[in-house]
């Protein structure tokens, strides 16, 4: 279960379906990446082949996982327990 969120606009997207802080493009691809990451219970339930999920070892990311969302966004965030944490939507690259 998701229970943080990082970037407020993923947050509000996520619980209320405000999609003016996320680009209109991401819109579909997130809302089943979000879905996804609120019942998964470790990492490796967020793997599917176009995602890329890898994990983050560098700097304040350390620790947390990454999934594609489009070209150098990604849709970051690390498990705490069974629990998804600091949910984040960025272009870190």
């Amino acid at each position: 279960m998701i229970k943080s969120f990082k970037h407020k606009g993923i947050e509000h997207f996520f619980k209320m379906g405000i999609t003016s802080g996320i680009q209109s493009k991401h819109i579909t691809k997130l809302r089943v990446q979000l879905t996804a990451l609120n019942v998964a219970k470790k990492p490796q339930d967020m793997f599917a082949p176009s995602w890329n999920l890898h994990q983050l070892k560098r700097g304040d990311l350390q620790h947390h996982w990454a999934i594609s969302v489009n070209g150098n966004w990604r849709l970051t965030f690390k498990f705490e327990g069974e629990d998804a944490i600091l949910v984040d939507y960025q272009d870190y690259h």
